[in-house]
């Protein structure tokens, strides 16, 4: 028989789980194929926003937008375009049900478990297909599949999740990079134009420095490194301002920690306060590089 038999919902950037099925299914093939599911939702920034696992009697079909990621369990016999019709129904319903910052804020596991409620309802329905014909449109879902087919995760990027393999990565992990970001803000833009202006200034003094180098060999070379250093620091924001890519946060702080160390040694080359201003500049680029998240497909209402 086939069957939807678990679903979760888990937040893309760290795994946490946020709400999930309750089900008392003790079969050991199962339960190990939860244990994957597991695996797979503390990874699902490193795959594309629609995938699925062949995991021999049961498939696992996972869906990410917007942040959140929506996974279900379901029989190897259950149909492909039901599976992610349960799960496109489940995204609609969370994304008009919680607010964005009260997802991205939430600390402790299941803290929208209330979510349950819904999901073992839409659970049924798909589990009665005959019941199902007249309430959702499934040509919609068979034209998307059709023309934009979900990634098969093998056996290999399994294990790579579980840290068994990491030849298999490069596979898919070339594809979440291309994910698009959420739109641009009139603060981001700003910040932007102010740290170019920077990388800009250390780039020109950077060439002023090696000048006064060819003419002055008591100059101090480390000075050129430095102007560069920062330039190079204020461009690369940019560009993690405008193309995702993994740890995107972290390479931002190491970023403006470079700015600050290069311009902490340039102290006798600026004054006070255009010291701060290059750091200012690197901080709030910083943040926008923080506030701006990836964005995952985003649902259609048919409004």
């Amino acid at each position: 028989m086939s069957a939807v038999l678990f679903s979760s919902v888990v937040r893309v950037g760290d795994g946490l789980p946020l709400s999930a099925s309750t089900d008392y299914e003790q079969e050991k093939e199962l339960q190990e194929t939860k244990r994957n599911l597991k695996g797979l939702s503390k990874k699902l920034g490193q795959f594309p926003d629609r995938c699925t696992l062949k995991a021999g009697l049961y498939n696992v079909n996972f869906t990410s937008a917007l942040g959140v990621g929506y996974l279900m369990v379901c029989t190897s016999n259950y149909p492909n375009v039901l599976a992610f019709c349960f799960l496109d129904e489940l995204q609609k319903e969370f994304i008009v049900t919680y607010d964005p910052k009260r997802i991205r804020s939430a600390v402790r596991p299941y803290s929208f478990i209330e979510f349950d409620t819904f999901i073992q309802k839409t659970k049924q329905r798909y589990n009665s297909p005959r019941s199902l014909s007249t309430k959702i449109n499934l040509a919609d879902m068979q034209t998307e599949i059709r023309l934009r087919p979900p990634y098969q995760l093998s056996a290999e990027d399994l294990q790579a999740v579980n840290g068994s393999s990491t030849r298999s990565a490069s596979k898919y992990k070339g594809i979440a990079p291309s994910q698009m970001l959420e739109p641009v803000t009139l603060p981001a833009i700003v910040s932007c134009v102010l740290s170019l202006l920077c990388g800009g200034l250390n780039l020109l003094r950077g060439v002023h420095a090696i000048e006064s180098l060819l003419q002055n060999d008591d100059e101090d070379f480390n000075y050129v490194i430095a102007f560069f250093l920062g330039t190079a620091a204020c461009l690369y924001q940019c560009f993690l301002f405008f193309y995702f890519s993994l740890w995107r946060s972290i390479k931002s702080f190491l970023a403006l920690a470079l700015i600050c160390l290069s311009n902490v040694y340039l102290y006798e080359q600026r004054n006070v306060w255009q010291i701060l201003f290059h750091v200012a500049v690197g901080a709030f680029m910083t943040l926008q590089i923080k506030l701006r998240q990836p964005l995952g497909k985003a649902p259609d209402y048919n409004v």
